[in-house]
């Protein structure tokens, strides 16, 4: 099934360019995001829910699709992972074509890489804080203030690509190691909770 995704940005804008060309393209079914800029993204996540192998998601642009470059690259690997293929008009992304698989690979390099970054920046942590003579290793688990914290570090980086990772540390009030240790614990539980939407679909 071929399935649009539109959004706007502001409230000025409209989604009638965006959504003429959805359905110039055969989109069956259409998600249209009204609430601009905002964190949350319902449309998106009911899309999501709804995906399946053999779907195909078509977007006008990118920058339609993803509230950041990270967050982009997050979603279109997702949809490599789910079989789903990706469509951005604009942008001459098509999955179908050998130059959209290209793109597609690029972007899943593109998030393997920043987890590997992560796990690295995880581990340089650690050891530094044994040679400082400070226990290493994870907690058993976090808090739940602890995990509200962890779920703010990772919007905080979807949302604002203008914020350094000193900046979030001090926006939420962790050290840099506690930093590390939330991404760490977002990338697992994400994984999980990936997991498991997998095993419904089946």
């Amino acid at each position: 099934m071929k399935i649009g995704y539109a959004r706007v940005s502001t409230k000025d804008q409209k989604l009638e360019m965006q959504l003429e060309a959805l359905e110039a393209h055969g989109c069956e079914v259409i998600f249209k995001e009204k609430k601009g800029a905002a964190k949350e993204r319902p449309e998106l996540a009911k899309m999501l829910a709804q995906l399946r192998e053999g779907d195909q998601v078509i977007v006008w642009k990118l920058d339609r699709l993803g509230r950041s470059l990270r967050h982009l690259v997050n979603l279109v690997n997702d949809f490599k992972e789910m079989k789903v293929q990706f469509v951005s008009l604009n942008d001459n992304i098509d999955s179908t074509t050998a130059q959209g698989r290209l793109m597609f690979n690029l972007f899943a390099s593109f998030a393997e890489f920043e987890r590997e970054l992560i796990s690295e920046r995880t581990k340089a942590g650690l050891e530094n804080a044994r040679s400082k003579g400070r226990k290493g290793g994870r907690r058993p688990g976090l808090s739940k203030e602890s995990k509200q914290k962890a779920w703010s570090v990772s919007r905080l980086l979807d949302t604002r690509p203008d914020m350094s990772a000193q900046d979030i540390q001090k926006e939420v009030g962790i050290s840099k190691g506690t930093y590390y240790r939330y991404l760490d614990w977002v990338e697992k539980e994400t994984k999980e909770l990936s997991k498991k939407y997998k095993k419904r679909k089946v």
